[in-house]
């Protein structure tokens, strides 16, 4: 366990090191980005320190998930900030091999996005 001070340093050299980071894009075929689906990291929220991170395909195509301490972190370790998580892109590559884009979502935004809420009403289909 670390300390409240250690945890908001820690915060905030993983904020300076990917200030400025734009999300991901994977674009083989050199479409306008607007053009390209979008697969969206979101912070499905928790508990303080247990943030659910997920990722949904905009065709309701669960890709994955990873539990946070903190929905700063959530953009890197889902893949969604550019140069993050080349493992996650494997997947991501498959799913979408003509390109696609990555957008994240926080918590209090996510009711919010109807492109993001479409795609979890897919997901809840597909599951029934």
């Amino acid at each position: 366990m670390t300390t409240p001070a250690a945890a908001a340093a820690y915060l905030a050299d993983h904020l300076a090191q990917v200030a400025g980071r734009r999300w991901a894009v994977y674009n083989p075929h050199n479409r306008p980005e607007d053009e390209l689906p979008t697969i969206f990291g979101f912070n499905n929220g928790g508990c303080p320190g247990w943030l659910l991170g997920c990722l949904i395909a905009e065709d309701g195509t669960k890709l994955g998930g990873h539990v946070c301490s903190h929905e700063c972190y959530m953009p890197h370790d889902l893949g969604v900030l550019e140069g993050s998580r080349p493992d996650r892109h494997e997947r991501f590559r498959q799913h979408y091999p003509d390109g696609y884009r990555m957008e994240f979502v926080g918590y209090d935004a996510v009711r919010g996005h109807p492109r993001l809420m479409a795609a979890i009403e897919l997901a809840r289909k597909a599951k029934s």
